[in-house]
């Protein structure tokens, strides 16, 4: 699990609340872990500017890598439209508001359950 002791659904829940420190609009946390197999849940959330999607992403990664929590795979720092932090269970996706709405995960995803 990620280098961690950190249960799926406590490591999203946190993701969440480190995105709210940098500002984060519209953090989401989808359980798809009965619709794929690659993950438990998807974060989903987005800043306003590639600076704030850098900074969210950024604080995230940090914060987790202080907690000991290993990222898998991370991806869109350079251009801030997208950025994409693979925990194994956690996927949590940072994106420019423009990119969030065209790619839709949140409609893609439609039968995922949202927690709370």
């Amino acid at each position: 699990m990620s280098g961690t002791a950190l249960h799926p659904k406590t490591l999203a829940s946190l993701i969440r609340t480190l995105a709210l420190d940098k500002k984060a609009e519209d953090p989401i946390i989808l359980d798809i872990s009965k619709l794929s197999s690659m993950a438990n849940y998807f974060v989903l959330m987005h800043g306003n500017s590639d600076p704030h999607v850098r900074a969210i992403g950024e604080h995230i990664l940090e914060q987790l890598k202080a907690k000991k929590v290993r990222v898998l795979h991370s991806e869109g720092f350079e251009e801030g439209k997208w950025i994409l932090l693979d925990y194994g269970a956690v996927i949590a996706h940072v994106f420019y508001y423009q990119t969030r709405e065209f790619y839709g995960l949140e409609r893609l995803w439609g039968n995922a359950k949202r927690l709370p």
